[in-house]
C-alpha cells in the first residue's frame, strides 16, 4: 500500500525519535511507501550516490527511485521537500539545512549522496 506523506509530516515523525538506528528504519519506511513513477515523468540518475538513483519530475510534481532501501528513504525526504515547488523556489530553499535538522545520522558516502541530489535539484 502507498501512503504519500507530506515532508512536515515525515519531519514531525522523525523530530519524535531519538534513537538513531530506529530514525533509519523510519527513512527506510518512507521509501517502501514512495508512489511509483508516472510514465509522464522525466528521471535523471543522481551521478554521486552510494546505489543507483534517480530524481523524476512530472511538472512540479516530484518522485523517486532507488535500489538500496535507504537511499530510497532519503530520496523519498528530498523529493517531499522540493514536491509541487518551481525551480525558482527550489533555488531559494535550503535544502542542506533543512536536510540536516532532521538529524538522521548518515555515513559519509551517503551524505555525498544527499548533497548530490540537492546539487541537481537547485540545477533545474
Amino acid at each position: 500500500m502507498v501512503i504519500t506523506m507530506s515532508y512536515d509530516e515525515m519531519k514531525n515523525i522523525l523530530s519524535m525519535i531519538t534513537d538513531p538506528a530506529e530514525k533509519l528504519e523510519v527513512v527506510i519506511d518512507f521509501g517502501a511507501h514512495m508512489p511509483n513513477v508516472p510514465d509522464s515523468a522525466i528521471c535523471s540518475e543522481i551521478v554521486g550516490c552510494a546505489s543507483r538513483a534517480e530524481i523524476c519530475r512530472d511538472g512540479n510534481r516530484f518522485y523517486g527511485r532507488a535500489d538500496s532501501a535507504l537511499v530510497r528513504g532519503i530520496v523519498a525526504i528530498i523529493v517531499a521537500m522540493v514536491d509541487g515547488k518551481t525551480p525558482a523556489q527550489i533555488k531559494e530553499m535550503d535544502l542542506a539545512g533543512e536536510f540536516a535538522s532532521l538529524g538522521i545520522k548518515l555515513g559519509m558516502g551517503r551524505l555525498g549522496g544527499v548533497n548530490s541530489m540537492i546539487s541537481f535539484l537547485k540545477k533545474l
